[in-house]
């Protein structure tokens, strides 16, 4: 196939890539089309074509997965429709350059099949990492998400949802050796049932309970006040929130816990004092605990935190320690800010909470806390959640309008739910609230876009599962064991014409 051909066919590819993750259910696709990225790979030599093949997957991949940037720059970010385009576009371009750029490591390889086998999962993997941490992070489209619903994802409580991506790489890989020539039956016959392995121990480990009961259920309700985004920070629709949340919490406040959305309460904390303490009255008298979001203004410190407060037999306030850029700060400040209306948004002065802070608490119970972004960074809330008998995430997705975003961040939740084998509460502005069970099945939720409520149980757990005991460093170990064997593989075998007799 002519060298243009296969370029647009990695683009292709990645954008085909997003239909095998949710919210979208095709997870069958990601074999086929990661083995068009790992074949397509394996044909170059030169980091230049590896980079690119690898970017224009990026491209695609990131330009469909992502789309729903273009809505909160358009939509709520004040910016004209070619510049929502154009920043869109440089947002894609810089996602998928540093997607591409860990598969440049493929070129100090031989061109063998163990490159291919081995190497192509291994810098997926790392590529999928490093985007978790680089600057600040943006850990979004996951490939083990794709596998939420099925068994392999029983290996996330183990090796968390990087080390559901490695499979899901390797199966790709194995894919494309069985069309390869140059690979030994033998070694093709191994990796399809260390394959059917992976998938046979996933079945069984479905049924294994890392975690246990802690003590009784707790009755939780969520508001759901679906606040029009434009309308959050008037001052005129202030008392109308207020009277939204009080009206929809109305027939909640027998339940043991309620939580409102983040930054619910549209004040900041010192100037909303009376109504804090209106607000804990009634939930001691209810005997009950409310936990809501809302603007903390340090004012000698002279910042502003996204914050979780904990009112009534709740006690406790989180300061949110991930940040999104642009929407709660700005980054490079002093060069961009006021230079547009979208550097210039209503909550972009957010400073960033410490590390390891105390927990909430609800009675006897410590509750880890994830405010909207957080939720999507699995170490972060596997840290937290290991000390905690439960998880409460908050956010307002109503930012990226009726995109596939929101529904993308809900089912991140799951998996943070199946990695620490916690219940999580997801309390939202506009939707998906709702109550996911520790092994990731939905108890109850509600329907985007409307304005309500949703009452259920959650258990307290106890006890870990090895990915919050290991968090990050187990898949870093196995990928740092794969990059060994590489080496030792491809510098005894890496003549791809010589016949590999491994067995």
């Amino acid at each position: 196939m002519h060298p243009t051909l296969l370029l647009l066919l990695s683009a292709i590819a990645g954008a085909l890539t997003t239909l095998a993750i949710p919210p979208y259910t095709y997870w069958w696709i990601a074999p086929i089309t990661l083995a068009i990225l790992a074949y397509n790979l394996h044909q170059q030599k030169f980091k230049k074509t590896l980079f690119l093949h690898a970017f224009l997957f990026g491209l695609g991949f990131f330009g469909t997965g992502t789309s729903w940037v273009f809505v909160s720059i358009y939509q709520f970010g004040s910016t004209s429709l070619p510049l929502a385009i154009a920043m869109t576009s440089l947002f894609v371009i810089t996602v998928a350059a540093f997607f591409a750029l860990p598969f440049c490591g493929l070129s100090y390889f031989k061109n063998s099949v163990w490159r291919l086998l081995l190497g192509f999962p291994l810098f997926w993997v790392l590529s999928e990492w490093a985007r978790s941490w680089i600057l600040t992070g943006f850990p979004w489209l996951y490939l083990g998400y794709g596998y939420i619903d099925t068994p392999l994802a029983s290996w996330a409580p183990v090796g968390g949802v990087l080390f559901v991506s490695l499979i899901s790489a390797f199966i790709s890989s194995v894919f494309c050796i069985l069309f390869l020539k140059s690979a030994n039956q033998k070694l093709k016959l191994l990796s399809v049932i260390t394959v059917v392995i992976f998938w046979a121990e996933g079945s069984a480990l479905k049924s294994h309970e890392w975690t246990e009961p802690a003590g009784e259920p707790i009755n939780v309700g969520i508001v759901q006040p679906n606040i029009p985004q434009e309308l959050k920070w008037s001052p005129e629709f202030r008392d109308p929130t207020l009277e939204i949340l009080t009206l929809l919490s109305e027939d909640l406040w027998e339940n043991d816990l309620i939580v409102w959305p983040e930054a619910a309460i549209p004040d900041v904390y010192f100037r909303a004092e009376e109504l804090l303490n209106q607000l804990d009255k009634q939930a001691l008298n209810s005997n009950t605990s409310l936990i809501t979001g809302i603007l903390y203004d340090d004012r000698e410190q002279q910042k502003y935190f996204n914050s979780l407060l904990g009112l009534g037999n709740s006690e406790g306030l989180y300061f949110k320690q991930r940040l999104v850029p642009f929407g709660e700060y700005v980054p490079l400040e002093s060069w961009l800010r006021g230079l547009i209306t979208f550097f210039n948004l209503p909550t972009s002065f957010i400073a960033a909470g410490e590390k390891n802070q105390a927990s909430i608490s609800i009675g006897d119970y410590t509750i880890a806390s994830s405010i909207c972004y957080e939720i999507v960074y699995p170490a972060l809330v596997a840290q937290q959640a290991k000390d905690s008998s439960a998880i409460i995430t908050v956010s307002n997705d109503a930012w990226f309008g009726k995109s596939i975003g929101p529904l993308q961040h809900f089912h991140m939740a799951r998996m943070r739910a199946i990695e620490t084998g916690r219940y999580v509460v997801r309390g939202t502005n506009n939707g998906v609230s709702a109550i996911i069970g520790p092994d990731g099945s939905i108890k109850q939720q509600s329907e985007q876009f409307i304005r309500t409520s949703i009452d259920g149980q959650i258990t307290p757990m106890q006890g870990n599962t090895p990915y919050l005991i290991w968090r990050n460093y187990f898949i870093l170990a196995v990928l740092g064991l794969l990059f060994i064997g590489l080496i030792v593989l491809d510098h005894r075998y890496g003549n791809k014409d010589e016949l590999i007799e491994i067995l």
